[in-house]
């Protein structure tokens, strides 16, 4: 299976959007760790529509006009990283929730690594809010972006929440 990507810029470094067929398959970081997201042959394709709309919304949202995503997703996983991704698309704008939170909502508190685990490696940043996860004590930790990325993320949503 092939895979569309184009490579856009953005306040938190430059991102790759990825498409397979009609939905987004993934939002890779300018520095991503090779193999985070397990992808096929990739083709530059900057004209399909889905990275455009992507991209269209990716923009509102860095401008604070935008606090939810519509659009079509694709992820790959296995059916425990699934629930875990769905949860993260539960968290709301501007909040935040810790991995020990996930895990407990999801029947198993002792699980808290397995949701890290899992939260990294989320294929769709940003629109799967993996940025809204913290540790325990509320500070931030591992993101694929770097932890400059989370904070700025986090840092915009907060600011256009209050507003």
């Amino acid at each position: 299976m092939t895979y569309s990507y184009t490579i856009i810029p953005s306040p938190v470094g430059e991102l790759t959007l990825v498409a397979r067929n009609n939905a987004l398959a993934a939002i890779l970081w300018e520095n991503d760790r090779p193999g985070r997201v397990r992808l096929g042959t990739m083709q530059r394709e900057d004209t399909h529509p889905v990275l455009q709309k992507t991209q269209q919304q990716l923009n509102e949202y860095f401008a604070g006009k935008r606090n939810r995503f519509d659009l079509t997703l694709n992820m790959d996983g296995t059916p425990f990283q699934k629930k875990v991704w769905a949860r993260l698309l539960d968290i709301p704008f501007g909040q935040t929730c810790s991995y020990g939170q996930i895990a407990e909502e999801l029947g198993n508190p002792a699980a808290s690594r397995a949701v890290g685990a899992a939260v990294g490696r989320n294929p769709i940043s940003i629109i799967t809010p993996c940025h809204r996860v913290l540790g325990s004590t509320g500070k931030l930790t591992g993101f694929a972006g770097g932890l400059h990325a989370k904070q700025t993320l986090l840092e915009l949503e907060h600011q256009h929440a209050a507003a």
